[in-house]
């Protein structure tokens, strides 16, 4: 895991742009914000820059931490219970903009139209009704590790939390590929594309929102994407869970959505696979401020279970997906500077 440390001088000069921001939009949902974010991504600190790009252009770690951004508890209010409940004014927007700055200089912030109505940035913290399940808004259960968004060709490839609120230390698990110990042949077995992975539930119609005011245009194509998660849950396409490279390879897994369809033998290759991650597996405990960047080809990651209160005190993250590429998902999208996936 790779650390960066902002130094006073870098957080002076990041609200810097952050308040000229902010005095402009009143979300980072606007899509004139997002046109304009790659432009002030160039003016934070070099140092910063220079680090993310490292971290991006040779690949020493798939865990990067970037600390010293102070919150304001006070600032915040209480968490929310759920994140469809979206005050007009949102607390949280100068971390919103100095968070999707900074995760800009690894590629472009991505939504789904399947997540959270389509928005580009999430939020993640206990919802009573999800408390036992794996899912971001779980809290009793172990979330268990997985590539985000395993299931779907256009899967990010970063996923950044900045953490608002951890009162309870709860800790985000992580093990990177290159830490996990397999020999030759469990490798080769794990190279060809014969397993099945099912959408995760932060995907399913059943956390859908549905929209009365929605554009015509925009309600049929997330009725596209409902169907190809359908398909995806009745007609999975095979894959092979480690690619690229053969020495140094990519791995995509959610074990949790891989259960019960998998050939027989095919599941004990992957029982084998699941114990070396496990064997190989750490983790950090974010603090308010920080952002803990994911390279979601490399890494897999989870959670800690933790006790929820639901008082407006519990752990509040907000989460983005980072995609390097995003021409590869025009097809889906409404249009070229458009950055939610159909």
């Amino acid at each position: 895991m790779q650390r960066l440390n902002l130094s006073a001088e870098d957080v002076d000069a990041i609200w810097t742009i952050v308040d000229e921001l902010a005095g402009r939009y009143d979300t980072v949902e606007s899509a004139e914000f997002q046109a304009e974010a790659r432009v002030f991504a160039d003016e934070l600190p070099r140092g910063v820059r220079r680090a993310l790009n490292d971290f991006r252009l040779t690949e020493p770690t798939g865990v990067f931490v970037v600390s010293g951004l102070p919150v304001d508890d006070a600032d915040l209010g209480p968490t929310p219970k759920h994140w469809k409940d979206k005050p007009a004014q949102v607390p949280t927007l100068r971390y919103d903009i100095a968070f999707f700055l900074i995760s800009h200089l690894l590629g472009e912030p991505i939504g789904w139209a399947t997540q959270q109505d389509g928005r580009i940035m999430h939020d993640i913290f206990p919802i009573k009704e999800h408390s036992g399940e794996q899912i971001g808004w779980g809290s009793d259960e172990l979330l268990t590790w997985h590539t985000e968004d395993a299931f779907h060709p256009l899967r990010t490839d970063y996923l950044a939390l900045m953490c608002l609120r951890n009162p309870d230390d709860v800790e985000t698990t992580a093990a990177d590929i290159a830490d996990v110990r397999i020999d030759d042949d469990l490798k080769k077995a794990l190279s060809e594309e014969r397993y099945f992975i099912l959408p995760d539930n932060s995907h399913r119609p059943e956390n859908a929102v549905e929209s009365s005011t929605e554009d015509a245009q925009i309600a049929q194509l997330k009725l596209r994407s409902r169907q190809r998660v359908e398909k995806a849950l009745n007609e999975p396409e095979p894959v092979a869970v480690l690619f690229g490279s053969p020495d140094d390879p990519y791995l995509v897994c959610d074990p949790f959505y891989m259960q019960d369809v998998q050939g027989e033998e095919e599941q004990k290759v992957l029982d084998k696979f699941f114990a070396a991650v496990d064997a190989a597996m750490g983790g950090v405990v974010l603090k308010p401020g920080e952002i803990l960047f994911i390279d979601n080809y490399r890494v897999v990651h989870g959670r800690k279970p933790f006790r929820a209160r639901f008082d407006g005190t519990d752990r509040w993250l907000r989460r983005l997906n980072i995609a390097r590429d995003v021409r590869k998902s025009r097809e889906f999208r409404l249009s070229a500077d458009n950055r939610v996936i159909y």
